[in-house]
């Protein structure tokens, strides 16, 4: 009679099989999928030779990359984007600093870095040209006219928001100036900076690949111009897809250091950010 009883209360394991629950899935994954079979539909519907379906683009990319076409072309890109941003960081930190936290050199800075901040950065590529040709050197500048203004922006306004009580508290303690700069208040603006630092990430993919088509027919610019010249619509949004993929995967190494840099910070203030 035991037995019987136990049998009938024992759970039984393995019968109940999990629901796959919408939830869990990414938001981004389900946008992405939605953006894809929207682009296969309006590209199939459409019918027109510079948007084709996204099934096309695709293949036409794997084409490019067994040929080998992307990959050396993809190395002197980033090779461009960063040499070029890496100047356009330390110059949006330094230049940042000092105008956030100096007010004669805000004064005397400030309204250069807004205006070309507002003025378009290709107007500079046929300068930059005549000055150093039509090469590395060339790209490298308008990659900085991209990114580096919004970067000096942001570090001066981050610097200029830090709490004043910290730099009192750090005289009260002796420290010098360049001890209250580099070990209270560059610290604490590190938040606030580093949304400057991915805005720039993405603005000098942008420099990149009108440097590469404007001034020097090079890396991923240059498969853009002769795809261009050919009318091969598909072979220009194949290379937008790898420029996207390579903004993406920037802005995501800058968030990396992001999280790296600033664990100190609560999680309740990173996601009030």
């Amino acid at each position: 009679m035991s037995t019987i009883t136990q049998t009938r209360t024992h759970p039984v394991v393995g019968i109940l099989k999990p629901r796959l629950s919408w939830s869990r899935v990414p938001v981004s994954l389900i946008s992405l999928a939605i953006g894809a079979v929207l682009w296969e539909i309006i590209g199939r519907i459409a019918n027109v030779p510079f948007f084709p379906p996204l099934t096309e683009v695709l293949a036409t990319l794997w084409e490019m990359i067994a040929s080998g076409l992307i990959f050396g072309n993809l190395l002197v890109s980033l090779g461009n984007l960063a040499l070029g941003f890496g100047i356009s960081l330390v110059t949006g930190i330094v230049v940042g600093t000092a105008i956030g936290r100096y007010r004669r050199v805000n004064a005397a800075l400030g309204i250069y870095v807004y205006a070309l901040l507002t003025a378009p950065s290709l107007v500079f590529a046929p300068i930059f040209f005549s000055i150093f040709g039509a090469g590395q050197a060339a790209i490298i500048a308008v990659i900085f006219m991209y990114s580096a203004f919004i970067m000096i922006i942001n570090t001066a306004s981050a610097v200029e928001n830090v709490n004043p009580s910290l730099s009192e508290m750090g005289r009260s303690y002796g420290a010098s100036e360049w001890q209250l700069v580099t070990r209270i208040i560059l610290p604490a603006a590190l938040p606030m900076m580093f949304a400057g630092i991915r805005l720039g990430m993405g603005r000098a993919v942008t420099g990149m690949i009108n440097g590469e088509m404007f001034i020097a027919v090079t890396g991923l610019g240059r498969i853009v111009t002769q795809a261009g010249k050919s009318f091969d619509g598909a072979a220009v949004l194949a290379i937008l897809v790898v420029i996207i993929v390579v903004a993406l995967a920037a802005v995501a190494l800058v968030q990396l250091v992001d999280n790296r840099l600033t664990s100190w910070i609560p999680s309740t203030n990173k996601e009030a950010r």
